[in-house]
């Protein structure tokens, strides 16, 4: 008799150990999952953030070659000066969508003579939808214009060529750093806020 009522003693602290051990097992699930559902929750709050390509086009071309054809035959070494003008504009349309443009002008001289001139406006349609505002102006000034500049180039250095002169490689524009600096100078030539006398 005495060995069966240890036996059952047995069995019932194996059964409350197991019970314990279940019981701690289903709460560390309910912590695990806590986490998760209040993840969601911050998800369905938090706009989904969607970024894409819709269009790139070029709006405007221009090349002009004043000294042809006396650039050819003349005995005129060919050592250019290059100088690379940059700008940048964005509008907003509707669902979302921007129009960046992107202006490149590039003017090259022999001495104080123009060579050639060209100027493409590369433009893109882009959605851009779920950026805050202080990261939407990045994405329009300078993401933007990035994706646009490749663009811009190719059609530069194919103009150049047509016009029969040897191809002009634009090189990589920092659109970043250009983007910070239109910012300091926005800041700098704000208004000052009026102060109460």
């Amino acid at each position: 008799m005495a060995s069966k009522r240890k036996n059952g003693e047995k069995k019932a602290a194996k059964n409350e150990t197991e019970n314990n051990a279940e019981t701690e097992n289903s709460t560390e699930l309910a912590e695990s999952e806590q986490p998760t559902e209040a993840a969601e929750a911050a998800n369905v709050d938090a706009p989904a953030q969607l970024f894409k390509i819709q269009r790139v086009y070029i709006k405007d071309v221009s090349f002009e070659s004043p000294l042809t054809p006396g650039v050819f035959t003349g005995n005129t070494q060919w050592q250019p000066a290059v100088s690379l003008h940059l700008n940048t504009e964005s509008t907003a349309l509707e669902n979302d969508i921007y129009e960046v443009e992107l202006t490149v002008t590039a003017t090259v001289k022999l001495g104080e003579e123009v060579a050639y001139l060209t100027e493409i406006k590369q433009a893109g349609l882009f959605l851009v939808k779920g950026f805050e505002a202080e990261r939407l102006g990045p994405m329009l000034g300078s993401f933007c214009p990035n994706i646009l500049f490749p663009f811009a180039r190719e059609e530069i250095a194919t103009l150049v060529q047509k016009g029969g002169f040897p191809q002009l490689l634009l090189d990589p524009v920092n659109f970043d750093a250009l983007y910070a600096q239109h910012l300091a100078v926005t800041k700098q030539n704000a208004p000052a806020p009026e102060t109460e006398q």
